[in-house]
């Protein structure tokens, strides 16, 4: 079960209300980082703009791919470990607006984590150190340390392991 906090609505439904939740200024602020991000090609600047722009957590050398999409309207509530790939047109939720209800969500990618392109990270999910996610899954749940998971809906696709061993037999590029 995904850690999310629930939060009922009464009226129209909750997307409608969205401005009682968070700024119309936060979300247009966030939605221009966002695209500026999106294309940068310059990896440092890019973890700049989320860091000190959109206030997210972002480990030492981790490579966000063109395109990736992160919460609009609650980018603080990403955390990203060190050393971690988030795959091209990746799009990572901290939020969920539904008809009687929105929900809000922590979303915590560990340290040496590969994300597969076209990913869809839903909130309150929490990926451990060392895992990879296939490409164009759906993460509806917390994914193990060193875990090989994938798919829609999300399943392991190989036995997880301490991956320090098999670091050391994958071949170097030439």
């Amino acid at each position: 079960m995904r850690k999310v906090t629930r939060y009922p609505v009464e009226g129209p439904n909750s997307l409608w209300q969205i401005y009682r939740t968070v700024s119309p200024w936060k979300g247009v602020k966030n939605f221009i980082c966002i695209q500026v991000a999106r294309y940068c090609p310059i990896l440092h600047v890019k973890n700049w703009i989320y860091r000190h722009m959109l206030g997210m957590k972002v480990g030492k050398h981790t490579a966000f791919g063109l395109m990736v999409m992160v919460d609009v309207f609650f980018p603080e509530n990403i955390s990203v470990g060190d050393n971690t790939v988030i795959g091209y047109n990746t799009t990572i939720l901290a939020h969920e607006y539904l008809i009687k209800e929105y929900r809000l969500g922590h979303v915590i990618i560990g340290a040496n984590v590969m994300v597969g392109a076209n990913t869809t990270i839903l909130p309150g999910v929490t990926i451990g150190d060392g895992a990879m996610i296939a490409a164009g899954s759906v993460v509806h749940k917390d994914v193990p340390a060193y875990a090989f998971v994938g798919g829609n809906p999300l399943r392991e696709l190989k036995s997880s392991k301490s991956s320090d061993d098999d670091m050391e037999h994958t071949p170097s590029p030439k």
